[in-house]
């Protein structure tokens, strides 16, 4: 049922963000509970999404094999530079990919950022992203607000004040 949902929701997506002010191809979800995301980073850190309640959460599920996720990384790179002093939280997910493969993109990419690593693509497959890159914007109450699918300019001026504009709790 939630694949009819988003793809009804992205047929109609550039036309409803044109009309909401949203930027194009951010679409607005049902609002259901955030799955689960307890991963570990290439350093091994823990990380589990339920300890970031209270802020916005940018998901971003992607793979260094992935043509549009290579394009998208260093927008997103320069959106976290834009952030840095925002609440927003900016999560990247690296689906079913060795740790070696992950930091030569990213040291080469976005040098900045880390990744969770989903190395056996359970976590992903829960958030079920229906390809990548996907983008999921989870509510300061856990809930998925907002997706984007296929690569987005995240650092331009629509997407960044569209963050920065996201309502506290």
């Amino acid at each position: 049922m939630r694949q009819l949902v988003y793809a009804a929701l992205l047929a109609g997506g550039l036309a409803f963000a044109g009309q909401t002010g949203l930027p194009g191809g951010v679409i607005p979800v049902d609002g259901h509970a955030a799955p689960p995301l307890r991963l570990a980073d290439l350093d091994g850190e823990a990380f589990d999404l339920t300890e970031l309640r209270g802020r916005w959460v940018f998901v971003h599920f992607w793979a260094s094999w992935c043509g549009p996720c290579r394009k998208e990384m260093p927008a997103i790179q320069r959106m976290s530079d834009s952030l840095r002093d925002s609440a927003l939280a900016i999560v990247l997910v690296n689906t079913a990919e060795t740790e070696d493969a992950v930091f030569s993109f990213l040291g080469i990419v976005a040098p900045a950022l880390t990744t969770l690593m989903d190395s056996d693509g359970l976590v992903t497959e829960q958030w079920q992203p229906r390809g990548l890159p996907a983008s999921f914007l989870v509510d300061p109450r856990g809930r998925v607000s907002y997706l984007a699918l296929g690569g987005r300019p995240w650092d331009q001026d629509s997407y960044l004040d569209f963050l920065r504009a996201l309502p506290g709790e």
